[in-house]
C-alpha cells in the first residue's frame, strides 16, 4: 500500500494504518526527540506522547504543507524542546549531585584495576582536590547542577559580582592546574 493511502486510513482512525505508520517512524521519531533531550527513556516516553498526539490530531495534517513524516518530525520536535524548557526538566538536572561525578572518576578506578591498559587519573584527581571548596561549590552548582550565576548567587548568598570573579577565577586556577599536570 502507498504511503499516501496510509495516511488518509490513519486520518479516518484506521488503527492498522496506526500500528504500520507508528511501526515505520517511531525509531526515527525517538532518536529525534533523544538529540534533544540527551535520556533515552524520556525519549522514549516523549515520543509515545508525540505519537498519541498525532493519532488524535491526525484530522490537522495537510498533505498540501509538507510530508507525514516532517509532520510528525515537528511535533515530535516542538514537545522535546516544550520538555527541556520546562521546570521540571531544568530542576531535574539541578538534582545531580557533584559525588556523582566524583563517582565517575571511583568507578574509573575500579575500571582501571581490571583494564590491560589502565589510565592514569591521578593527576585529573589531584588537579580537582586541589581546588579551594569555594571554587569547588561554584563549579558544582554552574557547571554540574545546571544553575545560572543569579541562581547560585542567592542559593548561596553571596553578590553576583563576587560568584562572577570566584567562577572566573576557579576555571583559571582549574586551567593552570592542567597545565602543570600534563607537562
Amino acid at each position: 500500500m502507498d504511503l499516501d493511502e496510509l495516511v488518509k486510513r490513519f486520518q479516518r482512525k484506521d488503527v492498522m494504518a496506526f500500528e504500520q505508520l507508528y511501526g515505520m517512524y517511531w525509531e526515527n521519531i525517538c532518536g529525534a526527540i533523544h538529540v534533544v533531550v540527551r535520556d533515552k527513556y524520556m525519549a522514549e516516553e516523549i515520543c509515545q506522547d508525540v505519537f498519541t498526539k498525532v493519532w488524535h490530531n491526525a484530522e490537522t495534517y495537510n498533505p498540501s504543507k509538507g510530508r507525514f513524516f516532517t509532520w510528525v518530525l515537528n511535533i515530535a520536535r516542538n514537545a522535546a524542546i516544550d520538555k527541556v524548557r520546562s521546570k521540571s526538566y531544568k530542576n531535574q538536572k539541578k538534582n545531580l549531585s557533584a559525588d556523582y561525578f566524583v563517582g565517575i572518576l571511583n568507578r574509573a578506578d575500579d575500571i582501571e584495576e581490571k583494564d590491560e591498559n589502565p589510565i592514569d587519573i591521578s593527576a585529573l584527581k589531584a588537579m580537582v582536590l586541589d581546588l579551594k571548596q569555594k571554587c569547588l561549590e561554584i563549579i558544582e552548582m554552574l557547571y554540574f547542577k545546571g544553575y545560572t550565576q543569579k541562581e547560585t548567587s542567592k542559593q548561596l548568598d553571596i553578590p553576583l559580582g563576587t560568584v562572577k570573579t570566584r567562577n572566573r577565577s576557579c576555571i583559571s586556577k582549574l586551567r593552570e592546574n592542567i597545565t602543570v599536570g600534563w607537562k
